[in-house]
């Protein structure tokens, strides 16, 4: 008898932005933190007190120091495609108004973006990082709070690192 080997192919379903905020709208994804990066829906690690802290006091801080000229958001998501729809822990897009009332802020509009990452940092370097890299996203930080060190990639073509020890 001989014997064959069969191979199976397993097929993902990707989502895309109107079937993630249609399922969002239905409260299917009630009761989790989630995010749409590259089509997958991906579960996000709860924030610990260090995380949620430095968030609060970046925000206050930037908030001060911009005013007017940009606008800082905490934990919301932001537009790259018609795939993609992270939610950074802080946004600093362009100061719009009313309008982010009906749409997310889009990838022309970000100016900077930070992530905190005590659990994340493969997914923040890896996956994010490429994702902010192909919509352009000018400068991208992430705070590594387990190794107290800042990256910085500026310039996402080039993907340019810079990191930097602090004392976060």
């Amino acid at each position: 008898m001989r014997s064959e080997k069969i191979i199976m192919a397993i097929a993902l379903a990707r989502w895309n932005i109107d079937e993630y905020h249609q399922m969002i709208a239905t409260g299917l994804l009630e009761e989790r933190h989630l995010e749409l990066l590259q089509g997958d829906i991906v579960e996000m690690p709860p924030e610990g007190p260090e995380h949620a802290y430095l968030g609060t006091r970046t925000d206050k801080y930037l908030t001060r120091l911009l005013g007017d000229r940009a606008e800082v958001r905490q934990s919301h998501p932001i537009t790259l495609s018609d795939h993609s729809e992270p939610e950074p822990d802080i946004a600093i897009v362009r100061p719009l108004g009313g309008e982010y009332r009906y749409r997310h802020p889009n990838a022309e509009e970000v100016f900077w973006l930070i992530e905190y990452a005590n659990t994340s940092l493969a997914k923040d370097t890896d996956i994010k990082r490429k994702i902010y890299a192909e919509n352009g996203i000018p400068e991208y930080w992430i705070a590594d709070l387990q190794q107290h060190r800042l990256l910085i990639f500026r310039n996402p073509q080039s993907q340019e690192l810079t990191a930097k020890s602090s004392g976060l």
